[in-house]
Parts: structure tokens; C-alpha cells; sequence
């Protein structure tokens, strides 16, 4: 059991009256440093495991390339010119995509978890991901952007900032709603429900503009609705990686109100905490993050939910000073995983991106679930 601030500051005090080789010395000691040693230990884990997951993401593929050309290559050696290219126009930016959508979904969630007190809560269930959605196709088939051009190459500067743009108002718009009716409903399962029928109600919107679509676009946006690390070029990087660099900073700089938030608004309120502005900081960041990836990635799947449990499990805390590092580098570690098995069939094709999220994802939901006894989930 981790020790109150009371019980740590008592310990401390006789720690320094205590011999440094008895085993109460010991005993105390790691009492009260075993969580935050915990915590560095599984970072680093972390950071190590992603690194190797990068590398394999690099290597394979429906060409497999030695992991010494990966390195070389990554490291400006000389290789082969095909190797070199597929590496760099490819496979390295999928997999930075893939990370940064990762760290944005599992970031999204963990504030959404946190400021809804909800631990079923994320973009999707939440419908933000639904008015993200809505946005970019309001811009798509209603403006000078086109299905195509979301995937292809031919979408210019502009269009990109539009899509993306549109992409966050409409999630912002949509948590802006569903945080509106939080306040009215004490069932935190009742929110989930709106949240949900939310989501619905705008795909179904969604699904009345593409009604007079042309095939071709239409055949897109299915493709889009699957969900790929794949459509984010170079070019497309220089939007999407500072959109969610800047999201994750604001989460960053807003740790110590996040963690009063965690005891309830009424005890962050008497810790001088404003509760409306946070509420709307978190609202900000977590369109930005949401929104973003919804329109270069397509809206994915349970990531949102399961990254920051896996992280509460590993770290044994619900500290958002180490749980929002962890959660960055687990993001990246899932969304990189589920990039590799979509690749596994090789030169057959791809699997479905969001198929494999939600296979990783939701017998993480069943957990939590189970866990619970009375049917009410709080983060």
C-alpha cells in the first residue's frame, strides 16, 4: 500500500535518526521510494521498448529489410538506393505518424478519463472523433479539397490547414456539447451513452453527405473510415507533428491540475483551482489532439481507452507527472504494433487498421468492466 504524505513525512524523520545499515533503515527506505522508483524504471522500459518497436516497424513490410540497413540508413550510411528510399519516403514517416497519433489518442484519453472522472472515456466514445469527422467532411465534399486529395499528394498546403482546421472546431464543438450535458447527469455511465449517441447522430449526418458522392470518393472515405498511418507525407508532418507537440505540452504544463481534478471538483476548487478554466484548457487540448489525428489518420479505434490503463497498470499510479510520459511512449508502442500487423499479409495487402486496434483494445474495455462491481467507472 502506498503511505500517505503524513505516514511518508514520518518515516523520513525516522529514517534520519535510524542507522543506515539496520533493516528498519531498509525497510522504510523503499517504502517510500519504491513508487517513483517504479515509475522512472518503467519509463525507461518504455523508451527502450519503443525504440526497438521503431526499428522493426522499419524493417518490415511487404519488403523486409536487415536491421543493419535500417540502422545505417537511419544513422546517414551509405546503403542501397531502393532501401534508402523506402526507408526515408515511406516507412519512416508512417512510423513517426504512427507514434504521434499514438501519443495524441492515449494522451486524449487520459484527459478525457480524468476530467470526466470516467475510466470508459476517450475521443471516440466521446464522439469526438464523430465531429472531427463531420468537419473534414464538411470541408471534403463541400469545399475545394477533395477525397482523394486527403490521401493522395495533391492536396496542397492550404487545404491541409483547412482540413485540420475544421477537424478541430468539430470536435471541439462536440466535446463542448457532451461536457455540457456531464454537468446536467451524475451517472457516469449515462454520459458515455450521450456521448456515444452523439457520435452516432453525426455519422449519420456524415453519411447524408456522402450520399451524393461520387463512387471513386466514395470507395475513399470507406478506406479513410478504416483508419491509416499511411496518407501523412513529409509535407503533411509539418502540420500534424506541432498540432500535437502543442497538445501534449498543454497536458504537460496543466499535470498539477489534472492530479486535483482526480479528487473530485469541490477539492480542486478549495485548492484555488478554477474548474471552468481547466475544463476549458483540457477542451482545447484534447480537440487539438483528437481533431488532428482524426483528419490525416481517420478516426481509430479504442487507443484512446486502453493506453492509459496499460499505463496505470504498469506504473501502479494515477500521477499525471508519470503517467503523461508513459502514456507518450506507450501510444507510440501500440499504434507502432498495430502498424506491423496490419502489414503482416505482406505483398497481399494490409489489414484494416482499426480492426487490429480494436482487437488490442477492447478486451482491455472487457477488464475494466469486470473490475468494476457496481457498474460506475471512474478513472
Amino acid at each position: 500500500m502506498v503511505p500517505s504524505g503524513a505516514q511518508k513525512i514520518e518515516m523520513k524523520t525516522r529514517i534520519r535518526r535510524m542507522p543506515r545499515s539496520s533493516p528498519a533503515f531498509e525497510k522504510d527506505f523503499d517504502t517510500i521510494r519504491s513508487p517513483r522508483s517504479r515509475a522512472a524504471m518503467a519509463i525507461a522500459g518504455l523508451a527502450v521498448a519503443l525504440g526497438c518497436v521503431f526499428l522493426l516497424s522499419i524493417a518490415l513490410g511487404s519488403i523486409r529489410i536487415p536491421l543493419h540497413d535500417v540502422i545505417s540508413a537511419l544513422t546517414g550510411e551509405n546503403v542501397a538506393r531502393s532501401t534508402e528510399v523506402i526507408i526515408r519516403d515511406v516507412r519512416l514517416p508512417r512510423s513517426l505518424t504512427a507514434i504521434l497519433a499514438g501519443a495524441a489518442l492515449g494522451i486524449a484519453g487520459l484527459q478525457m478519463q480524468t476530467l470526466f472522472r470516467n475510466a470508459l472515456a476517450d475521443p471516440f466514445v466521446l464522439g469526438i472523433s464523430a465531429g472531427a469527422s463531420l468537419g473534414v467532411a464538411l470541408v471534403v465534399l463541400g469545399g475545394s479539397a477533395t477525397v482523394a486529395g486527403v490521401f493522395g499528394s495533391g492536396i496542397g498546403l492550404a487545404e491541409d490547414v483547412l482540413v485540420t482546421m475544421a477537424a478541430i472546431v468539430g470536435a471541439g464543438i462536440s466535446l463542448t456539447f457532451v461536457l455540457g450535458l456531464s454537468t446536467r447527469v451524475q451517472n457516469p455511465t449515462t454520459v458515455l451513452i450521450l456521448g456515444l449517441m452523439f457520435g452516432y447522430g453525426t455519422s449519420a449526418f456524415v453519411t447524408i453527405l456522402l450520399a451524393g458522392t461520387a463512387p471513386d470518393q466514395l470507395q475513399r472515405w470507406v478506406a479513410w473510415g478504416f483508419g491509416s498511418f499511411s496518407g501523412v507525407t513529409w509535407e503533411r508532418l509539418r502540420i500534424f507533428a506541432p498540432v500535437i507537440v502543442i497538445g501534449i505540452a498543454i497536458s504537460w504544463a496543466t499535470t498539477k491540475q489534472l492530479n486535483a481534478l482526480l479528487l473530485g471538483e469541490n477539492y480542486a476548487q478549495s485548492m484555488g483551482l478554477s474548474v471552468r478554466r481547466m475544463r476549458f484548457i483540457t477542451m482545447i487540448a484534447a480537440s487539438m489532439l483528437g481533431g488532428v489525428v482524426t483528419a490525416f489518420c481517420g478516426p481509430i479505434l479504442f487507443l484512446g481507452i486502453a493506453i492509459p490503463h496499460l499505463c496505470r497498470v504498469l506504473l501502479g499510479t494515477s500521477d499525471h507527472r508519470a503517467l503523461i510520459p508513459a502514456v507518450v511512449l506507450m501510444g507510440g508502442i501500440v499504434a507502432l504494433t498495430a502498424q506491423i500487423v496490419c502489414l503482416l499479409p505482406g505483398d497481399k495487402g494490409v489489414l484494416p487498421l482499426n480492426a487490429v486496434t480494436s482487437l488490442i483494445g477492447a478486451p482491455i474495455v472487457v477488464a475494466v468492466l469486470l473490475r468494476s462491481n457496481r457498474g460506475v467507472f471512474t478513472a
